[in-house]
């Protein structure tokens, strides 16, 4: 296997579950959100802010797209599902994995998201990008993993191993 590339909604735990999936697989490790970050030298709200929704998608769609590595953890941002180029890309370098965390669990974690950098329209709720995107998760994912009340990080990598061998 090549590379593993999660995928989720924001606040799954792609990035967390990322971190300790690579150490424990001796892989490396990339955070599609801090890269553009990096390369932008500012917070991903500020791109929303200062250059538009719009200009944000083109980014992570061009980033997702660029991408070639061996024997890394991909953690995506949660909405680089919306980009076909991306993840027709990321489908080509290894196995996706959609982190499946319901609705209420995602509420209960986002509670101020205001400067979180989610790539989402005035107006829009978290339960709106959760009814938009959760099809493009089901489309690109190689194997869904769902989330369990009450595991611990490292019961949820475990499932994920399990499930990728």
């Amino acid at each position: 296997m090549d590379n593993i590339i999660l995928i989720g909604m924001p606040a799954s735990g792609k990035s967390t579950l990322g971190v300790i999936l690579a150490r424990r697989l001796g892989y490396g490790y990339l955070d599609t959100d801090s890269f553009i970050s990096q390369r932008e030298k500012c917070t991903l709200q500020t791109i929303i802010d200062t250059k538009g929704l719009d200009a944000f998608l083109e980014i992570e769609s061009s980033v997702g797209s660029e991408i070639v590595c061996d024997r890394v953890i991909i953690a995506t941002g949660g909405s680089m599902v919306l980009s076909e180029a991306a993840m027709d890309n990321l489908k080509n370098l290894g196995t996706v994995i959609y982190i499946n965390v319901p609705l209420q669990e995602l509420k209960r974690r986002l509670k101020d998201y205001s400067d979180r950098g989610i790539a989402m329209k005035n107006g829009e709720t978290i339960e709106d990008i959760f009814n938009i995107r959760s099809p493009y998760y089901e489309k690109y994912a190689d194997i869904v993993v769902d989330y369990k009340d009450g595991n611990s990080l490292e019961e949820t990598v475990e499932d994920i191993i399990k499930a990728i061998e």
